[in-house]
């Protein structure tokens, strides 16, 4: 019933039954501001001063360089990527720069972290090769 009720009060809304269009075009409201709460991991700024100085600022999936392709504006842009998500350690440690980090371009990023616990670098990789995209 309570379906029922709920449809009922759409059409008192929106009275358009199937034979009508709509002329108003669809509203997308965005920017309401919400307030929300997350456990943010604090990452060490020197860890990644010396993962970009031992890899360099190019993602190591991928090959991007940001300078080269953005020029002045992209040069020492690089995201550094944890092998083992912060999340999974749940406490603080101490970081292997060289070993335990590893620099990628914000693409390549987002897609290690689509699986949980994120995938491996050479697993990214082998995606992109099989998808003859390196």
């Amino acid at each position: 019933m309570d379906l029922y009720r709920a449809k009922l009060t759409q059409q008192a809304v929106s009275p358009i039954y199937p034979d009508e269009v709509s002329s108003q075009p669809p509203e997308f409201i965005e920017g309401a501001v919400k307030q929300v709460t997350i456990n943010a991991y604090e990452r060490n700024l020197k860890a990644r001063v010396a993962c970009i100085a031992k890899h360099g600022a190019i993602c190591q999936v991928c090959g991007l360089n940001f300078e080269s392709k953005y020029g002045e504006i992209g040069k020492g842009f690089i995201h550094v990527h944890h092998k083992v998500d912060l999340a999974m350690i749940s406490e603080s440690y101490q970081v292997d720069p060289i070993n335990d980090l590893i620099p990628v371009c914000p693409n390549c990023h987002a897609m290690l972290h689509t699986d949980k616990p994120a995938m491996s670098i050479e697993e990214l990789k082998q995606i992109l090769v099989t998808t003859n995209l390196i």
